[in-house]
């Protein structure tokens, strides 16, 4: 709900420029190293949103794109040169001003071991997520693909990069039914990177082997790998524990790879533990919102008459119009019920908008909508939001007839002085809500 932290710059010693985020305030200085997303992108992802405002709570944590990836410049190859990497690290530890932070890394953890071994004084631990030192299957490391599978494999990710399907199953089978996490990841592989540029990244991290390396790290290290990983084996992250010395190995429940799909409190109380002594636990961020129901009116009658493909069109032409209301309202869609929205805005007056302009448009359609508006403070639980105000605004969205705005007490008390026009709705009672609520029906707009 809340703005992400600006996108800033900083330039590497061979004056490449990288983009990089600074979040939080907590006492812990902390420098997230990952590949494949940028940064700009991973801000949209309310997982990934909820993992950052955990570890906001006990570090300064930064982010930033690598070389060749998102609103970085240069070259990817260029990055995976141990010299050109350490640079580009050190470079955003400067910006920000960090002495000694933890390193944490997911997936492929050369960089953070290469710059630990390079640069000990910088840094004053290690966490690495779901990684493999290696991702080539070999007599003595009986971990990742078989060597002969190679060449297919990069192939196979030139011919098929764009189509999402295939990369949350392995890598977020628990969201692979998320509609919006679905399109949301297609475009995060389209602003990543061309198809070529995907399978030259494949071959990299395919051949680069840093299991020579792991016997020589000093700083305390903690491993976490998700059980069922479909991606890099559980194997491959109790490999790396046991071959770096007084590593701590924590087995976490799930079958997600991506770091912030998933239980991410479960991993960050693991991080907060490991790097402070101590679990705050997770707590719910409430926030103050406007909570918007629509739903279509006798949605199962109308379905009858007009015949499924008929319906199936209809359906779709309301799904577009309420998301394009949603946008000049300033709207965020919490996700879709049935015939129906679940919408939350930070200003109750454009709810009220956006409600009746949705009921006035489907009309125009054929579609009887209603609509109930109630203001209160709502829990956000990763995607979903949930609490008593949720609860009432959807109470009040069923008491409302065909082409109705209904709003609760709370917010005509809300609108007072902004020129609305409301319709007494007299005293009621709402299932599952203490007392009686007097309503309103929105009766004109400014």
């Amino acid at each position: 709900m809340t703005a992400p932290p600006e996108i800033r710059y900083t330039r590497s010693a061979d004056g490449a420029n990288l983009a990089y985020q600074v979040s939080g305030d907590g006492p812990l200085e902390l420098l997230f190293l990952h590949v494949a997303y940028p940064i700009e992108l991973l801000a949209e992802d309310p997982g990934f949103l909820r993992l950052r405002r955990r570890l906001d709570g006990f570090s300064r944590n930064v982010w930033f794109d690598t070389r060749g990836n998102g609103a970085s410049e240069g070259d990817f190859r260029d990055g995976r040169r141990r010299e050109v990497s350490n640079a580009d690290i050190l470079a955003v530890l400067d910006a920000v001003g960090f002495e000694r932070a933890a390193l944490v890394a997911e997936g492929m953890p050369g960089s953070a071991i290469r710059f630990s071994l390079d640069h000990p004084e910088r840094v004053s631990s290690l966490v690495l997520i779901n990684s493999a030192a290696y991702f080539v299957r070999e007599d003595d490391y009986p971990y990742g693909v078989p060597g002969e599978l190679i060449e297919s494999i990069i192939a196979d990710h030139r011919e098929n990069w764009g189509d999402p399907a295939v990369a949350i199953q392995l890598l977020a089978p628990s969201r692979l039914a998320d509609e919006r996490f679905n399109a949301w990841y297609a475009r995060t592989m389209r602003f990543s990177a061309g198809p070529n540029m995907v399978a030259d990244m494949v071959r990299v991290a395919l051949e680069e082997d840093v299991r020579p390396l792991l016997s020589s790290i000093s700083h305390p290290t903690l491993v976490l790998h998700r059980q069922g990983d479909l991606y890099v084996e559980v194997g491959a992250g109790q490999y790396l524990a046991e071959h770096i010395d007084d590593a701590r190995f924590v087995a976490l429940p799930g079958d997600d790879h991506l770091f912030f799909v998933g239980d991410t409190d479960a991993l960050v109380d693991e991080i907060e533990e490991f790097l402070t002594g101590v679990r705050s636990g997770a707590e719910s961020e409430v926030v103050m919102a406007a909570v918007l129901f629509t739903d279509i009116v006798a949605s199962t009658e109308h379905q009858t008459r007009v015949g499924p493909r008929e319906w199936s069109r209809l359906t779709d032409r309301h799904d577009a119009m309420v998301r394009a209301a949603l946008i000049r309202h300033r709207g965020h869609e919490v996700k879709t019920m049935g015939d129906g929205f679940l919408v939350t805005f930070d200003a109750t007056g454009r709810a009220l908008r956006c409600a009746a302009e949705i009921v006035a448009d489907a009309k125009k359609m054929g579609l009887d909508l209603r609509a109930g508006v109630h203001t209160g403070e709502v829990e956000v639980r990763g995607h979903d939001i949930a609490g008593l105000a949720v609860t009432i605004a959807k109470r009040v969205c069923d008491m409302a007839g065909p082409g109705e705005v209904l709003v609760s007490e709370t917010v005509r008390s809300n609108m007072v002085g902004a020129g609305l026009a409301f319709d007494d709705h007299g005293d009621h009672e709402l299932k599952g809500v203490p007392g009686t609520w007097r309503l309103y029906a929105l009766a004109t707009l400014p």
